[in-house]
């Protein structure tokens, strides 16, 4: 008998995310066995998953965090449909975890995988909690609308077979500004069916306290004619992963601190997880630099994931961030290329069959000794291993993390790694590195490693221990569930905490 909590916005980017991962800790504390679902998706940010064969395939990942605040595994029915937009390359379609053909791709087909998806969780778990993808009511794609209200009728009809139950909740930001207009013209604009199963509002990120919002939720209710669930206060103190790129510019809203790290502002940046653990570490400032005056002299200079390689390259071209990356190097900055940062710092990237846009071979920024090819094949697996003590590491050092993307490097002569049994891993060169293991520095033991050899540069001493990656995304959902619990009317939404199930 499963229930569906569905979060609806009223546009993008108004917290559905911070809404649904709460939800999924406070569910999961509650004793209720609970996973997230969205249908669709479009991010760059992804997370590896188990996917129907019980291979790896690749979900948004929101629904990653979701799944980890839910106390459940990652898998490719929490994200069936996944569009990964960049550059010449248009967006990629994933589906149930894998890249498909646009061509292929029809309404009826994507439909088919979000609808088989939903019911094999709805199946599995006690509750689902749905997060829809920006507005619900764009008038004009509603005929193929699959992450709104087709989902919402999805749920209800499989909880009129099975007694379970649907509630709709709509969250609405404050902070952009007009909350009244956006609140109650998307529940004007809801088809009737949908907007009867409406059970709340959820007003989000007010700077100040809640009561100076009493008689604006009141006007709230009194036009929407439903009741307004709690306000939800302007944080950033409480830290999840970030859904898409838009998110990155939090890293920045630090203080001046010891550690300099520049990352390069790619216009396809990808899987940023990495950055994200840098920049939550007390006495590190993280910036992000798109022109090449900005790079200046860092402590060190990350080339993050990109979607689209070699059409970043060209935007660095355009900015003469090429020349500035090279010059870093030049005068001794260590420089540390993720996945497709990585293939920038090689010397050319090769798409012989035009996998990636037009055939034909790009020189790349010529720092490290090894040389890229594309394929159709696209690399997704978790991988775990050692430090070789190349670049900043020291040897013998545990990594662990996964691998998404397309294309083959070809190891230069020292690796950075010695992943699965010994695989070599990535490459140094001087004070120059680069590797495709994502959340390399989600340990405390890696992150702590790196930043103590960077320290040592400067003459200064080791920093104190901090929480690994995974300690604080906990931390951060617990501190989720707790403002929610503390905000939020949840009565009839989620079992109270002494009736566990």
């Amino acid at each position: 008998m499963p229930d569906f909590i569905v979060v609806l916005g009223c546009a993008s980017n108004v917290g559905k995310s911070w809404v649904s991962t709460g939800l999924c800790a406070l569910a999961r504390e509650r004793g209720v066995s609970v996973a997230p679902f969205k249908a669709r998706n479009l991010s760059n940010n992804a997370a590896p998953a188990a996917d129907l064969s019980g291979g790896w395939g690749e979900i948004g990942r929101a629904q990653a965090a979701q799944a980890e605040a839910a106390g459940v595994a990652p898998h490719v029915d929490m994200n069936p449909i996944l569009f990964k937009p960049g550059g010449t390359l248009g967006s990629q379609l994933i589906v149930h975890g894998h890249p498909v053909d646009h061509d292929g791709a029809t309404l009826e087909a994507l439909t088919s995988a979000a609808h088989s998806a939903l019911r094999r969780l709805s199946a599995q778990h006690g509750l689902i909690v749905v997060e829809g993808a920006g507005s619900p009511v764009e008038l004009n794609l509603m005929d193929r609308d699959l992450a709104n209200v087709p989902m919402v009728r999805l749920a209800a009809a499989i909880a009129a077979e099975t007694g379970g139950t649907v509630s709709v909740v709509l969250v609405g930001d404050i902070e952009r500004g007009g909350i009244f207009a956006s609140m109650v013209g998307t529940l004007a604009l809801l088809p009737d069916d949908v907007r009867a199963l409406v059970k709340g509002l959820v007003v989000n990120r007010l700077r100040g306290e809640a009561r100076f919002f009493a008689d604006g939720a009141r006007l709230l209710e009194a036009r929407c004619g439903v009741p307004v669930l709690g306000v939800l206060p302007w944080s950033t103190e409480i830290n999840i992963d970030p859904e898409d790129d838009l998110d990155i510019s939090v890293l920045e809203a630090r203080p001046p601190a010891a550690l300099d790290i520049a990352v390069v502002r790619l216009p396809g940046v990808a899987n940023f997880e990495d950055l994200t653990s840098l920049g939550a570490v007390p006495g590190v400032a993280l910036r992000m630099v798109d022109t090449a005056e900005d790079v200046a002299w860092p402590d060190l200079l990350v080339l993050p994931g990109a979607r689209d390689p070699q059409e970043d390259l060209r935007w660095m071209q355009a900015r003469g961030l090429n020349r500035a990356v090279c010059a870093a190097a030049a005068r001794g900055v260590p420089v540390l290329g993720l996945c497709g940062g990585y293939q920038l710092l090689g010397q050319t990237l090769a798409d012989p069959e035009g996998h990636t846009g037009a055939a034909g071979t790009t020189a790349g920024l010529g720092l490290l000794p090894v040389h890229t090819v594309y394929a159709a094949d696209k690399s997704v697996r978790p991988t775990e291993g050692e430090s070789t003590g190349a670049w900043l590491f020291p040897e013998g050092l545990s990594v662990s993390g996964y691998e998404i993307h397309h294309g083959q490097t070809s190891p230069g002569t020292t690796p950075l790694l010695r992943v699965d049994g010994g695989r070599p891993e990535g490459t140094v060169q001087g004070n120059v590195a680069g590797t495709y293991l994502h959340g390399l520095l989600n340990s405390e033991d890696a992150r702590s490693a790196l930043l103590t050899a960077l320290r040592a540069r400067r003459g200064l001493p080791p920093l104190p221990p901090v929480a690994s990656a995974a300690d604080q995304r906990a931390q951060g959902h617990t501190a989720l569930a707790r403002l929610l619990e503390a905000q939020l009317n949840l009565d009839g939404l989620l079992p109270p905490p002494d009736q566990m199930r």
